[in-house]
C-alpha cells in the first residue's frame, strides 16, 4: 500500500528573513554593548555598531509585518519565523524610542551646568577627550532664565557650611554610587578639597549609561560665601550633540544626594565668646 505524500506548506520567505535580520540585530546590539562596557575600542565604534543593530531592528520589524501580510494571502508557513522576528526588533527599539519620547520637548544639548554664567571647568577630564570628542568648553544654555524655565531644579546648591565640611559631605554622596570594574556606574577621576582664600575646590568623575555605559564627563565645584558654601554642579555627553536630558536628570539627581547628605550633619554651636576678666572681689576703683 502506498503512503500518500502530505504536501509541506511553503515557509514564507519573509519570515525566514525577518528571523534572520532580527536575530542579527541583537548579535550587533550585543557587540556594541561589549565594546561600550569593556573599553576594547573607543566610543565612536560602539556608537555606530548600536545604531547599525537598531538599524537591523527596524528592517526586521518590517519584514515581519510584510510577512503577516503574505502570510494572510498566500497562507503560506512561517508564522512563528515573522513573530520571532518582529518581537526581538521591538524589545531592541523600545527603550530607545521611549528615550526619545520622553525628550522629544528637551532642547538640543549634550550639556547642563547650574551655574551657565561661570560653569565648572573640566581639567583633569579634559585631558581625556580626544579629538572626536565635544570640546570642553561650555555648550548649554547660557542664562539662568533659560535653565529655570525648562528645569525648575537645577540650580546652584547653597550650604550653610564650610567649604571642608561641604567637599566632605559631596565625596559621602558620591561614595553612594557604585564602582566596578565589570560595569561601573561612576568613577572618581581627580578630587581637590578646597583650599579657604586660595582655590575652589573640585571633584571630576565619569558617569556611565546604566545600559550600555557611554561615558559622561561631571564636575562639582565647592565654592566658599559668606553664609557657608556654594556648590555647582556640570554634567556634559563626551559624544554627540543631543542628550535626550540625561544630563540634566544627572545634575538633579546629584544635587538631592548631596543635600540630603547636608541635612544629616549635625552641626556644632559655635563656642562662646571669652568673657571679659571679673574684677577681684573687694577691689574698687579708686576715686
Amino acid at each position: 500500500m502506498a503512503r500518500r505524500r502530505i504536501a509541506e506548506e511553503p515557509v514564507s520567505n519573509l519570515a525566514v528573513w525577518a528571523r534572520r535580520v532580527g536575530l542579527f540585530s541583537l548579535a550587533v546590539v550585543l557587540l556594541a554593548f561589549v565594546i561600550a562596557r569593556t573599553g576594547l575600542l573607543d566610543i565612536i565604534p560602539a556608537l555606530v555598531t548600536f545604531v547599525a543593530g537598531l538599524g537591523f531592528a527596524v528592517a526586521a520589524i518590517l519584514l515581519a509585518f510584510a510577512a503577516f501580510v503574505a502570510i494572510w494571502r498566500s497562507g503560506s508557513g512561517g508564522l512563528g519565523y515573522a513573530v520571532t522576528g518582529l518581537l526581538v526588533g521591538l524589545a531592541l527599539c523600545a527603550y530607545p524610542a521611549f528615550i526619545a519620547a520622553s525628550a522629544y520637548n528637551k532642547p538640543i544639548m549634550a550639556d547642563m551646568s547650574t551655574d551657565p554664567v561661570d560653569p565648572p571647568a573640566f581639567d583633569a577630564i579634559a585631558r581625556l577627550r580626544t579629538r572626536q570628542a565635544n570640546p570642553v568648553a561650555y555648550g548649554g544654555l547660557r542664562t539662568p532664565e533659560e535653565i529655570k524655565k525648562l528645569y525648575p531644579d537645577i540650580e546652584p546648591l547653597d550650604l550653610a557650611i564650610p567649604p571642608q565640611s561641604a567637599y566632605s559631605v559631596v565625596m559621602a554622596a558620591l561614595a553612594k554610587r557604585k564602582d566596578n570594574v565589570i560595569a561601573p556606574l561612576w568613577r572618581i577621576i581627580d578630587a581637590r578639597p578646597p583650599i579657604p582664600g586660595r582655590r575652589d575646590g573640585y571633584i571630576e568623575a565619569i558617569a556611565y549609561t546604566p545600559i550600555m555605559g557611554f561615558r559622561d564627563d561631571v564636575v562639582i565645584r565647592i565654592r566658599g560665601t559668606r553664609g557657608g558654601s556654594r556648590v555647582d554642579v556640570r554634567s556634559a555627553s563626551r559624544y554627540g550633540t543631543w542628550d535626550f536630558g540625561v544630563n540634566a536628570k544627572r545634575v538633579i539627581s546629584l544635587l538631592e544626594d548631596i543635600n540630603e547628605a547636608a541635612s544629616s550633619i549635625k552641626l556644632e554651636p559655635p563656642p562662646p565668646p571669652p568673657k571679659a576678666e571679673r574684677r577681684r572681689r573687694g577691689h574698687r576703683p579708686r576715686r
